[in-house]
Formats: C-alpha cells, structure tokens, sequence
C-alpha cells in the first residue's frame, strides 16, 4: 500500500478551504483540484502489508504529545509563483508541531524510509499545476488572500493512512489513529 502519516483536518477548516478553492478554480480550472485535507506529517510511499505491524507498533512510541492549536492562514506555492507545482494553504503552529513531525521522522527513519532533505514546511494541498505558467488572476488573487485565516483546530492525534490512486484521483483511507484517547488500528 502507498502510505503516509498526517494529521486529520476538521470539518469546519475543509469546508473554508473548498470554498477558497472555489474561487480560486474559476481563473486557474486546469489545475488539479484536491478535495481531501490533511496536514502530512510524512510520506512513507509504498509500505509492504507484512512490515505494517511493525510500523504501526513504531509510530505508536511518537504519539504522545501535548495538544496544539494550528491555525490555517494564507495561501502561497511550491516551489514559488514563478514556477508553480503546488497551491497550498499555509499552517501556522507552535514548535510542537514540527516537533511531532521531526519525531516521526526519526521512527520512520529507524525502519529504513529515507529522510526528507527539505526542511518541514507544514501547509494544505488546493491545487497541482502540470503547466508551471501561473495565470495572472490566480497570482493576483492569492496575493489578496495571503492572511486570509480559514479557521484554526487543536491537535491532539494523527493517523497513518493509505493512498489509492484512480484516475478521478487520490482516495484516502485510515489505517491507524495515534494520540488522543488510545491508538486504534481501522479494520
């Protein structure tokens, strides 16, 4: 299975964000559009079903953290807007954040997944550009909604889920929660 860790985001934040994107799908509508939110913490890529027992025992050593509040804020690209790849919403937490991510890292790291070479840059996936020239009004139209705040929520667990990829696009499924009251494996 293709996997990652990420932390879940809620309701009320994924309900601003499609509403930005909607604004944002009527100048730049070749893009492609994500319609499921989470804030990745690591992509591990293809994990084999024998080796999951052990990764999922392992992530269980990183869950326990104090609870943070992370705020969804502003817009921006990857790399940057003069070569555009990725639309993204940014998040803005305290050190904790980074923190659990650097932790996560660190376990996943001991089972052999290689480490990531750019520093953690927590952020929302809108959009993937195939063709890196920015339409003008979508340069412009996220440049007036850089402090647009789309609602902030407490972190309190994570989750490692699995990604299908279709030709619609990504389907995500939980795996295992971990934090909260008690890790759970999803059957």
């Amino acid at each position: 299975m293709r996997a990652f860790v990420a932390i879940e985001v809620p309701p009320n934040v994924r309900a601003a964000i499609t509403l930005a994107q909607t604004r944002f799908r009527k100048v730049a509508p070749h893009a492609r559009w994500t319609s499921d939110f989470h804030l990745t913490l690591k992509f591990l890529g293809p994990v084999a079903d024998p080796h999951l027992p052990t990764m999922i025992e392992t992530l269980a050593s990183s869950e326990r953290f104090e609870k943070f509040t992370v705020v969804a804020r502003g817009f921006g690209f990857f790399p940057n807007s003069h070569r555009p790849r990725v639309l993204w919403a940014g998040v803005h937490a305290p050190p904790a954040l980074a923190e659990l991510a650097a932790r996560i890292e660190d376990a996943m790291a001991g089972l052999g997944y290689p480490r990531e070479q750019r520093e953690f840059h927590p952020h929302l996936t809108l959009a993937r550009f195939k063709d890196a020239r920015l339409p003008p009004a979508l340069e412009t139209l996220v440049e007036r909604s850089r402090e647009e705040v789309l609602g902030a929520f407490e972190v309190s667990e994570f989750f490692l889920w699995e990604s299908r990829l279709s030709p619609e696009g990504s389907n995500y499924r939980k795996v295992a929660r971990f934090g909260g009251a008690e890790a759970a494996t999803s059957q």
